[in-house]
């Protein structure tokens, strides 16, 4: 099953981010981590990242320590 396994939609002010599960036709899962937002001029702008499912334990410990840091600073 190739395609979007889950979706999870936050909004935030202006911004709204977007975090998909996606499977590939090899039925490899990766994350897409999308950053929308509406500029002055009524256009959106668009910002993605993906990470795949191998990366995702390393991704998520510097996720969490740069968390971290903000929180404690």
């Amino acid at each position: 099953m190739a395609g979007e396994l889950f979706s999870e939609k936050v909004r935030v002010g202006k911004r709204t981010y977007f975090f998909d599960v996606k499977e590939n036709v090899r039925g490899e899962k990766y994350l897409f981590i999308t950053e929308s937002k509406k500029e002055e001029n009524g256009n959106y702008s668009r910002n993605r990242i993906l990470v795949f499912n191998e990366d995702i334990d390393k991704f998520m410990e510097g996720f969490s320590k740069a968390i971290d840091f903000m929180k404690n600073e």
